[in-house]
């Protein structure tokens, strides 16, 4: 699907505000109708952030998954939630993060939320503007799961998910969306100690029954736990086979790695569109409108204009609103300077 030449966007979130963090620490205290006004006034704050900074597409933020494990694995059947991480302690890293007990046949009847996400995004967004649902893919949802006789093997987790999955894809082309983003972050995270054919193969077959109907991309993503990667960030792992995945769009991060690597938008570019990420949401430098025009010029050196897009390098969950404002609105100024070097 055509795009405009050098369009920004993001990845999917965006941080809370200050306030629904402080609510979500008390959610006992509200009642199911404030829990409602609570998500659709932060997915307002998120979506005029987005706007006053001028991105060709936005996301609701994820402000209403106030979890990414409960956010998902709440909506599926066949689980015992894991109530306590099996670390609290010490510096923050993945293992904080609770694992799941599957006692049954995995199902999600009411779907995974991100139709109802969606759905908000539509009602409050401004007319006209572009919008972007992102949804877990079913290997990295097997990440957090542990595996029984049923599902023996992480593998076995994820063809289990594959169908749910795929419905969420289906419901939220029929609602009219346009442009979905499929998260699998394990993915990129494993490629070094798996086969990388494998996954090209497991997410091909997860967005099948959408291909052609929407604009699809994925995000090849290290991590970002507590602002904190977990893979090893290197993409040549992942390459020559991640070309072979079937969708419109890969996005890549180089903000956060000094641009290592960058020739391989070139690679991408013959093959897809590629997202280059070139604001650092690890950082709380704030990149000048300046540093991503510099920046954008490096990457038209490997890719024509018409190939590329923009964003940070992740989602800005992670970091300070304050910070997230600002990044956004020089990465739009930045691009906004080299689209009028090129006349576009």
């Amino acid at each position: 699907m055509k795009q405009r030449p050098l369009r920004t966007t993001v990845i999917g979130s965006y941080p809370f505000p200050g306030w629904l963090e402080f609510a979500c620490a008390h959610l006992d205290e509200f009642g199911e109708a404030d829990r409602v006004e609570l998500q659709e006034d932060a997915v307002l704050a998120a979506v005029h952030d987005q706007v006053a900074a001028g991105l060709d597409v936005i996301t609701d933020g994820e402000q209403s998954r106030l979890d990414f494990n409960l956010s998902f694995y709440g909506h599926l059947e066949g689980l015992e939630l894991e109530g306590a991480p099996p670390r609290r302690f010490g510096p923050p890293a993945h293992d904080q993060r609770g694992r799941h007990q599957v006692t049954g046949t995995l199902g999600a009847p009411r779907g995974l939320g991100v139709l109802e996400e969606f759905q908000r995004l539509q009602r409050l967004a401004p007319r006209g503007q572009s919008l972007k649902a992102s949804v877990p893919g079913p290997y990295t949802l097997s990440g957090r799961l542990v595996p029984n006789r049923q599902y023996p093997d992480r593998f076995a987790l994820t063809e289990g998910l594959i169908p749910l999955v795929q419905q969420e894809l289906t419901r939220l082309v029929s609602a009219g969306c346009t442009e979905i983003t499929v998260d699998e972050p394990s993915m990129s995270c494993y490629a070094h100690r798996e086969d990388p054919r494998r996954f090209v193969e497991i997410f091909n077959r997860t967005v099948g029954p959408v291909v052609g109907k929407c604009r699809l991309s994925t995000h090849l993503c290290f991590g970002n736990y507590k602002g904190r990667a977990v893979g090893l960030r290197r993409y040549a792992p992942m390459f020559p086979a991640f070309l072979d995945f079937t969708l419109d769009e890969i996005h890549v991060e180089m903000a956060s790695r000094e641009f290592s690597e960058l020739e391989l938008s070139g690679t991408i570019a013959q093959r897809h569109d590629v997202a280059v990420g070139i604001i650092d949401v690890k950082s709380y430098y704030l990149e000048t409108p300046q540093d991503v025009a510099e920046r954008v010029r490096w990457c038209l050196r490997h890719a024509p204009p018409e190939r590329l897009a923009f964003a940070p390098d992740c989602g800005l969950s992670q970091t300070a609103r304050w910070a997230a404002r600002q990044k956004l609105a020089n990465l739009v100024s930045g691009v906004g300077l080299v689209r009028r070097e090129l006349g576009l």
